[in-house]
């Protein structure tokens, strides 16, 4: 009967932490942004460790997805199993941590593949510590399904082949889209509401660092946030549930005026998403101007669109000769559309029709 559980529990840690790793390692840049969350200084306080957050989401993702293939085929059990047992009570600290002090809201356990909410997230850890431990107690079970050059080898490849997708999907786009902005969304469907529906009373919380202070902005105060403050955090606090449409937070500014139902109504807008200018990618900023006069001339409307404060939209568009408009938008909205810094998305009439990696403008065909 111990030998039944075991393998049960074999089979279900190392499928369950497969599926979890390739889901992240499809877009280990969003896995990294829930690091820096939980590395900011609201949540556990560990600024330093921000700038690594993409090293360590891909060293993460990779890790599990290798860790899993090694539980199954039997492969060093001992480190396998102690490996398993330490990463999730670290997961599981921070999951309780998150769901009892409300502080991340969701765990970005499974990506945008699978939403779970704090207690969710730590209730799936727990039960994944439950197995875990039955795997550490009945060690001896734990036998090689082949011999050790073809386990070595099995293990060297899943490395090989989850190296070679990180390296992919951050120099190209996910495999696959699981955001609320995939290609095929219209975007003014999905921001509104049935008519039966209840909304939700949401206040959205920008923290700003202003000279060394936290200080706290609403989202109808965002034009007056001082140039050179520190993006720290944002909260949405829940007044009131109710339906929330799948994309509540959208939206296109220049000079306190909103211009989003326009830029919605454009039959060709091309968008330069670029949510921080101060650390896009150099070489992509240098293609933007080309393109730009390209899609002009070919009936394009083109605009940029980033949550950098006017003081750095004057210097890059003078650095790069731009030559069309920045409208701002929220950087975590930014960030869910696309993930490259500088990347391009193209609109027909608010239906998301193309989303471009800037490595690949040499692709795009207009």
């Amino acid at each position: 009967m111990k030998n039944i559980i075991t393998q049960f529990s074999r089979v279900f840690v190392g499928i369950l932490f497969i599926i979890s790793g390739l889901i992240k390692l499809n877009d280990p840049i969003g896995f990294a942004f829930k690091l820096e969350e939980y590395f900011s200084e609201p949540v556990l306080n560990l600024p330093f460790l921000e700038p690594l957050a993409l090293a360590i989401a891909v060293f993460m993702v990779i890790l599990e997805v290798v860790l899993g293939v090694m539980l199954l085929v039997g492969f060093k059990p001992k480190f396998t199993i102690w490996s398993l047992l330490l990463m999730i009570v670290f997961f599981t600290f921070l999951t309780f941590y998150s769901a009892y002090f409300n502080k991340v809201t969701d765990c970005g356990c499974f990506g945008d593949a699978l939403k779970l909410t704090p207690w969710e997230s730590f209730t799936k850890d727990i039960v994944l510590l439950f197995f875990i431990l039955i795997l550490f107690f009945n060690i001896k079970f734990i036998k090689p399904l082949f011999n050790s050059k073809v386990n070595t080898g099995i293990v060297l490849v899943t490395l090989l082949l989850c190296s070679f997708m990180a390296y992919w999907v951050l120099n190209h786009l996910p495999l696959k889209d699981f955001r609320a902005y995939k290609v095929g969304t219209n975007i003014e469907k999905d921001m509104s509401f049935p008519a039966d529906a209840e909304p939700a009373v949401i206040d959205m919380i920008f923290v700003y660092k202003v000279d060394g202070v936290n200080k706290e902005f609403t989202d109808k105060q965002l034009m007056d946030i001082p140039a050179g403050a520190e993006f720290v955090e944002r909260r949405d606090n829940i007044i009131s549930a109710g339906y929330l449409p799948p994309i509540h937070d959208f939206t296109m500014e220049k000079d306190d005026v909103d211009h989003t139902a326009e830029f919605l109504a454009e039959p060709k807008l091309m968008i330069f998403l670029t949510y921080d200018l101060e650390i896009a990618d150099d070489a992509g900023l240098k293609k933007l101007e080309a393109l730009n006069l390209e899609a002009t001339s070919k009936g394009y409307k083109v605009i940029g669109m980033t949550a950098s404060n006017a003081g750095v939209i004057a210097k890059i568009r003078a650095k790069y000769n731009f030559t069309f408009d920045y409208y701002f938008a929220d950087s975590i909205t930014l960030k869910t559309i696309e993930r490259a810094n500088p990347s391009i998305v193209i609109l027909k009439k608010g239906t998301v029709t193309k989303k471009i990696h800037h490595n690949d403008i040499k692709d795009l065909k207009l």
